[in-house]
């Protein structure tokens, strides 16, 4: 088979993708060969003939709300066998289900008035049975992708008209008592919050319990394997119940106005369960003060245990979000504490955390999330001969139980990529068309959402009520809290007195695993002060959001952990990273946009847009064969006219960012006016406002009223911009 472009057909509001397709669907013997006696299949490619077919196929490109609601109707003829499930993923980026309903019943769905091409000359019984079987295949298709769509308590309008519509004209079908049910269930169950299995609020505790700072002992008393089951346990449960048009760029971005606190609600439970893992992770480690260097160095031992186990499971979240917390700058900062960590979990923390690693766009933690994905069991790896053995044999025992595992992915990457994918592409082109050429790419991203959600119908775990319990209990340090007592910690750690000799042979060990001593420094008091400060208290810190795309931390479910430098860049700094938070935006903002891109190896949620990140890498899955795609733009990184940059508010920490896309037409008015919007400010004051480029922690390019942003720019830092109010 082979493909070759055909170019493009305009129509009256759609633009298509022409794909010509050559296919052999005959090789016979020729003369010769039949006179012979002999047999096509048995000769040699001179006495044979080959005969071909060529088809079209014609991909909708861009087009008016009612061509792309037609084209669900004509997209098998055309041969777009993948538009239905695209349309029905991403149509809510640009359409309602109600408006999508009405056009396919009422316009295209009325067998008297229906205008449809294959029927409009032609009132025979033959072309009515064509136009009902391709609407309810449709609505097949709606009912089983996307049922989610049809919840609208208490009216439940949608799911009304189109039971009136079966009525009508697909009276006693098998379809209709599928709604019937469907709506039926709908009204029994009763409205309530997703149950993300961590929150602290009050209603979530049994009478008489409190929430409490960790016992020690308590937490030690469950087994590694015990504690990573149950948090993928309550991760697998959360991210089957993941909406995938919640993630998408253009829904997930608008989660911070006011009028969309309850938007994205499966997303934001994600977040807020990821979160929850990680304030564990450090209230358990500085929680109680009276701990030794000793003890609380067997915690972080502990937890990098179960980071371990959460890789076998093939938990990539938890695993994320335990990497995280052992990376935050409280946690990060312990040096004494970490020197009592014995060299082999040092290595094992070191592998764990390359998982994450920030270069070439997260490619390591993607190509091994690729890899997995339907894979039975985890492909571990050592360089370290003892943990490979310790893997192995833990891998074996899960071989043994004959029971597959799934895949839980870090969300953040996912809706980094949407977040990205929303700034680059514009909505609609030339004519007002809605661009769905960028809808096909939006479904490549979500397309790999759904077959890890489908893997993960391979657990089989049970709830341990003991442990889910004590992990709701957790009071949760805020970043100043769990700051002090790191320093606490530390300051009586320094009073005790080691000998010069197992001092030095620590500091050797803990400096060469991460290529430097420098990086336990403590941060400055002044970025504490800087970053906002969140946690169990509430308070709104619009700061990095949870990535696998964008975790927001303006919401109180975000992260509200502070990265430090990567262990493997110990000079980056920490402002010129987003704190990752679990949504990401096309503003990227990590509180406003919710995908923050995660500081470097310590953020919570990684948004996957790090300094060294390419073009979004893509699928074929749903592109039309033969067509190339283009690169887009990335942030970093200038190319083709255009790039993405970050632009913070002045007073607020770096992490609360949003993205914009720039071209080398753009600006300094142009600009400004883009950030105030992405910021939910009035446009209006662009004069108000001047643009800085932040070049090092000393230093800063500030541009001219008129000046040209993308040249102006220096492209030899990150691309990092903060909005100040002029003087």
């Amino acid at each position: 088979t082979t493909f070759q472009d055909g170019g493009e057909e305009v129509e009256d509001g759609a633009v298509y993708n022409v794909t010509l397709k050559k296919v052999q669907i005959q090789q016979a013997a020729n003369k010769g060969a039949r006179w012979l006696g002999g047999e096509g299949d048995q000769l040699p490619p001179e006495h044979t003939v080959r005969q071909y077919e060529t088809s079209k196929i014609r991909a909708i490109k861009a087009g008016t709300l009612e061509k792309l609601v037609e084209n669900l109707l004509t997209a098998f003829g055309d041969a777009d066998f993948s538009y239905i499930s695209i349309f029905l993923a991403t149509y809510r980026a640009f359409a309602s289900p109600r408006a999508v309903l009405e056009l396919l019943l009422d316009r295209f769905g009325n067998l008297e008035t229906s205008s449809h091409g294959e029927v409009a000359n032609l009132n025979s019984l033959e072309s009515e049975m064509v136009l009902r079987a391709e609407i309810a295949s449709v609505l097949r298709a709606w009912l089983d992708q996307c049922s989610e769509d049809f919840r609208e308590p208490p009216d439940y309008m949608c799911l009304l008209k189109l039971l009136d519509y079966l009525k009508n004209n697909m009276p006693n079908s098998d379809m209709e008592s599928r709604v019937q049910n469907l709506l039926k269930q709908f009204q029994n169950q009763e409205v309530e919050a997703v149950d993300g299995f961590c929150s602290t609020s009050s209603s979530d505790l049994v009478d008489g319990e409190e929430l409490e700072i960790s016992n020690p002992e308590e937490f030690s008393s469950f087994q590694d394997h015990v504690v990573a089951e149950q948090l993928t346990y309550m991760d697998v449960m959360l991210f089957r119940r993941v909406v995938p048009y919640h993630c998408l760029g253009s829904i997930w971005s608008q989660r911070d106005k006011k009028e969309n606190k309850n938007l994205a609600p499966t997303v934001r439970a994600t977040i807020t369960q990821f979160n929850a893992v990680t304030k564990c992770v450090i209230s358990t480690i500085l929680g109680t003060r009276e701990l030794k260097i000793q003890q609380r160095a067997k915690i972080i031992e502990k937890w990098i245990h179960i980071a371990h186990e959460c890789r076998i499971l093939k938990n990539f979240s938890s695993l994320r979000a335990i990497i995280s917390a052992l990376q935050s700058n409280s946690i990060y900062r312990l040096k004494t504490t970490w020197m009592c960590v014995s060299k082999d979990i040092l290595l094992m923390y070191e592998e764990l955390s390359e998982i994450f690693s920030d270069h070439d766009n997260y490619l390591t933690s993607r190509e091994l999330l690729m890899k997995e994905a339907t894979s039975k069991f985890a492909n571990l790896d050592s360089s370290e001969k003892e943990n490979q053995k310790k893997s192995q044999k833990r891998l074996q025992l899960q071989k043994n139980k004959g029971v597959m595992q799934g895949t839980v992915p870090y969300l953040g990457t996912f809706l980094t990529d949407l977040i990205m994918l929303d700034t680059a592409l514009q909505d609609y082109v030339e004519g007002g068309l809605i661009n769905f050429e960028k809808r096909r790419r939006e479904f490549e991203v979500i397309a790999q959402i759904k077959l890890l959600q489908s893997s993960c119908n391979s657990y089989c775990l049970i709830p341990d009520q003991k442990f889910i319990q004590w992990f709701r209990r957790q009071r949760h340090l805020t970043e100043e809290e769990s700051y002090k007592l790191s320093r606490e910690a530390e300051a009586v750690a320094d009073t005790n007195i080691l000998s010069p000799k197992s001092q030095k042979s620590m500091v050797k060990r803990i400096s060469t695993l991460f290529l430097g001593t420098d990086v336990f420094t403590p941060p400055k008091e002044q970025s504490l002060k800087s970053s906002p400060v969140g946690g169990s208290s509430g308070e709104s810190t619009d700061s990095a959001s949870v990535s696998s795309c964008e975790f927001n931390h303006s919401e109180s479910e975000d992260v509200c952990v502070t990265p430090v430098s990567s262990p493997e860049d110990p000079l980056k700094k920490i402002s010129g990273y987003p704190l990752p938070s679990c949504s990401p935006d096309s503003s990227m903002s990590t509180a406003s946009s919710g995908v923050s891109s995660l500081p470097s190896k310590g953020s919570i949620f990684d948004p996957g847009s790090g300094q060294d990140s390419g073009s979004i890498p893509t699928r074929d899955s749903g592109s039309v064969p033969g067509s190339a795609p283009r690169v887009l733009p990335v942030y970093n990184r200038q190319s083709e006219g255009s790039c993405i940059i970050r632009v913070s508010m002045d007073g607020l920490h770096a992490s609360v960012y949003k993205s914009i896309l720039i071209t080398n037409q753009d600006r300094i008015p142009d600009v400004t006016q883009r950030a105030l919007l992405k910021h939910n400010l009035e446009p209006d004051a662009v004069e108000d406002y001047e643009l800085v480029q932040v070049i090092s922690e000393d230093k800063e390019l500030v541009f001219p009223r008129d000046a040209n942003v993308f040249y102006g720019m220096n492209s030899h830092v990150n691309f990092d911009f903060i909005l100040r109010k002029k003087a």
